[in-house]
């Protein structure tokens, strides 16, 4: 598994680095621009479109990967196919239905995305349509979290579980290299979950998520030449969210911890805050919970005095501080379990506290 990992992280950071390259030239001939304006922080034109490269860096891989798995078994295996991915090929041509669930629904906020990038939308259009893609997974494919509750619980968990991280993932779009470099740390965080838990698709699929993202962050981290977009933050938070229902955390076959399915919120415990802060805050204001501002924790972290990159980089910290631990939960007992969620309580707030401590040097 640790050669399949590595093969599939250096490949899509490859592929994603030159498409990258591609998309921005392309985006700044054609004029698929983010222009300043309002809350936004760049001072001239960015390039839109990173999202494509993302989502075909992470897509394509992996549809060739199974198609061509498929293709072997069914005609013999070829003497060029790596040794190592012999032993999995049966087990990765069955995925075939859920990877094309997965990309069709992905495929779906990607194009939705990419018309909000080019015209804004409605926010409650987008979000029917994320709803339908979560009902889409979880009624008519059978991907579901809590299957456990019973189907029409599961299937309300999940839609609600999809379309909260989705947002959340979307709201974190909103700094260089925030949205992408945080998704890259839960996603590798996730994959060594599903490693530990003895997967072989969903740690790939991490994998390669996490390699399209770095790829895409040596275009946009600080200062960036090209923005993901919608088109990219809905497949990004789509993906992360899919990710943690494909992900079996308890399993008492293999006498894990019922305690274990908190590890995704643990991992992304510190996008879930922002999201659920900057909503609250917009609400008391009397605005829309869709309307973009500079609420935001990393908004908050430059007004007392970090950079961007400083910002950024403190926000990365703060989730590998609630991530790295959550990967023990399943195995530990109660007390350990505690004292785990002490922690990531802990780091919640201390950003709580630097959220709303007044910065006196304003005054």
């Amino acid at each position: 598994m640790g050669t399949i990992a590595l093969a599939a992280l250096v490949g899509a950071l490859v592929l994603s680095a030159v498409l990258t390259a591609v998309v921005r030239r392309v985006a700044l001939r054609i004029g698929f621009v983010d222009r300043p304006g309002g809350h936004k922080e760049h001072a001239s034109p960015v390039a839109l479109g990173g999202g494509v490269a993302i989502m075909l860096a992470v897509f394509a891989p992996l549809l060739v990967g199974v198609l061509l798995a498929k293709w072997a078994l069914a005609s013999g295996v070829p003497t060029w196919f790596p040794e190592f991915v012999v032993p999995h090929l049966s087990g990765i041509a069955s995925k075939l239905p859920v990877l094309l669930a997965v990309v069709g629904g992905g495929l779906v906020l990607h194009v939705v995305g990419l018309v909000d990038d080019a015209k804004p939308l409605g926010p409650w259009s987008k979000l029917a349509i994320e709803i339908g893609v979560g009902l889409a997974l979880a009624w008519g494919f059978g991907i579901r979290a809590g299957e456990a509750l019973g189907a029409p619980v599961s299937i309300a968990l999940t839609v609600f579980w999809i379309v909260l991280i989705v947002n959340a993932f979307n709201f974190l779009d909103n700094m260089d290299g925030l949205s992408a470099g945080v998704a890259a740390i839960a996603g590798a965080i996730f994959a060594g979950s599903a490693m530990i838990a003895g997967q072989i698709f969903v740690p790939t699929l991490a994998w390669v998520l996490v390699g399209a993202l770095l790829g895409f962050l040596i275009f946009n981290f600080s200062p960036a030449s090209v923005f993901m977009g919608d088109a990219g933050s809905m497949v990004v938070g789509y993906l992360m969210a899919v990710l943690t229902v494909l992900t079996t955390y308890w399993d008492p076959g293999r006498q894990t911890h019922p305690v274990g399915v908190l590890v995704p919120l643990l991992v992304l415990a510190v996008p879930l805050y922002d999201v659920a802060s900057v909503i609250v805050h917009r609400l008391k204001a009397g605005e829309s919970p869709f309307r973009g501002d500079r609420r935001h924790f990393s908004h908050r972290l430059i007004r007392r005095g970090m950079s961007t990159r400083a910002s950024v980089l403190t926000i990365y910290l703060a989730t590998a501080a609630t991530g790295l631990p959550a990967m023990l939960l399943p195995h530990a007992n109660w007390f350990s379990a505690a004292l785990i969620l002490g922690q990531t309580v802990c780091v919640v707030m201390i950003i709580a506290i630097l959220e709303h401590v007044p910065d006196k040097r304003s005054g």
